[in-house]
């Protein structure tokens, strides 16, 4: 080992920003820590949903890599050598390097989860970066422009039809947000008569927010009607074109628009490390270390960690957890090496939950007291202020703008269709290939 042991972060999400943050307050000069990630930013997902209504500017959720005071290195993790202890990336502009450690920290997150639909990787963009965000928006105020001057009622009435799969968190979310923005554009934009706006949010479970809650549920089904959304559970796609999308119970619902916010499996980097697996996650012990591996760790997303408050069980991929669990793998890589204090396990009781449902509605459960309303609304954007690691200053004079000015119904043309495929949806953005022409959008989510 060399007189500074380096340490090797793979991933900036919540798990890898904060354990890079922790790693870095603890090590005080003492180890050599690198962080390798696609992009120079940490994402504040649960806002994303707010920068694709317009709410907020992307840069107020994207904080730079800076803040986590360590060495940051561009790039895309290609392969990790674990006998060699190499991690081998491409950075942006192709060119290939290695990095190697004496510790590893695995944070790789998650990728958009596919599913075996006919024309859902060509007809269907994710939610789960900038890119998407943004093209979303574009795309949005696209066919509603275009559905302004559509030759008839018919090809009007598909532009202004969107549709949302997965009533999770972030379909939820998107539905209640995207639903007033198009209210607004069509306001503003004369469409054809009768023609309004059609938001339609799609699931298989019986229920919105599945995984919450029941009155959280109830609070954001009740918003979501009252607004015009329709809300169908027990229903999903068996079948997307460029015209419309085919729904599990036969209906064929004409539209440009599939919003894909299915849920998500975990990155397919750590399927390449050979080792044990739980449902497409590294199986780690409660200190967050891999067994068998004296050298390496993982959290977050891609990482099974047990649940010790339920035995047996794994703690969900949610951004809770990767941020907790962020913290106390930077502490235990530390104490690996004999640095900071001893190690611990991972154990974390929810405090509740919140979700943003637009405007000042939003549903909410601090502590088990379920709220609904303003009351609610307060009490998230209070959430999300406390929580953000930095910009909450900023986030804070938009939202204060945004409840004074109207919003800016343009589009910005900076993310094209084929950035944002489907199936490798990620915050980066990859490079046009050369053949490929800018074609008006089938489709987006």
């Amino acid at each position: 080992m060399s007189r500074r042991p380096r340490i090797v972060i793979v991933g900036a999400g919540f798990a890898g920003y904060r354990a890079a943050r922790t790693l870095a307050r603890l090590a005080r000069g003492r180890a050599e820590i690198t962080l390798l990630n696609p992009t120079d930013y940490f994402l504040y997902l649960p806002l994303l949903p707010q920068v694709a209504a317009g709410i907020l500017d992307p840069r107020r959720i994207a904080l730079p890599l800076s803040g986590a005071r360590v060495r940051t290195v561009l790039g895309e993790a290609g392969r990790v050598d674990l006998d060699g202890q190499k991690v081998h990336y491409t950075d942006p502009e192709g060119v290939a390097g290695s990095l190697g450690y004496e510790r590893l920290l695995l944070t790789v997150g998650s990728v958009n989860k596919l599913l075996p639909i006919p024309g859902v990787a060509e007809h269907a963009h994710g939610f789960r970066g900038l890119p998407e965000a943004l093209y979303l928006r574009d795309h949005v105020i696209r066919q509603i422009e275009l559905a302004a001057v559509a030759p008839d009622a018919g090809v009007a009435a598909a532009r202004c039809t969107f549709v949302v799969v997965g009533a999770g968190y972030t379909g939820t979310e998107v539905a209640a947000h995207m639903r007033m923005l198009t209210d607004d554009l069509a306001r503003r934009n004369r469409l054809p008569h009768g023609v309004r706006p059609r938001w339609l949010l799609l699931d298989v479970a019986p229920r919105v927010l599945p995984g919450m809650d029941e009155k959280l549920s109830r609070t954001a089904d009740r918003v979501l009607r009252r607004r015009g959304v329709e809300v169908r559970m027990g229903t999903s796609v068996k079948e997307a074109t460029r015209d419309g999308v085919l729904l599990s119970d036969g209906e064929f619902v004409a539209s440009r628009t599939l919003v894909w916010c299915v849920g998500v499996r975990p990155d397919p980097l750590v399927e390449g490390t050979g080792q044990p697996l739980e449902k497409g996650r590294l199986i780690v012990d409660p200190y967050l270390h891999v067994p068998g591996c004296a050298d390496v760790f993982a959290c977050g997303d891609a990482a099974a960690v047990p649940d010790l408050v339920n035995p047996g069980a794994f703690t969900p991929m949610t951004a809770q957890h990767a941020w907790r669990q962020g913290r106390v793998a930077g502490e235990n890589v530390a104490a690996s090496l004999g640095i900071g204090r001893r190690r611990r396990p991972y154990r974390h009781r929810d405090l509740g939950f919140v979700v943003d449902l637009g405007g000042v509605q939003a549903a909410a459960d601090p502590l088990g007291v379920p709220l609904s309303g303003p009351p609610a609304g307060l009490v998230t954007r209070g959430y999300h202020l406390a929580a953000m690691p930095g910009g909450r200053a900023r986030v804070a004079a938009d939202w204060l703008l945004d409840a004074v000015l109207p919003r800016q119904g343009v589009q910005l043309g900076l993310v094209r269709s084929w950035s944002v495929p489907l199936d490798t949806a990620s915050p980066e953005l990859p490079k046009a290939p050369e053949s490929v022409t800018d074609h008006p959008p089938e489709g987006a989510t």
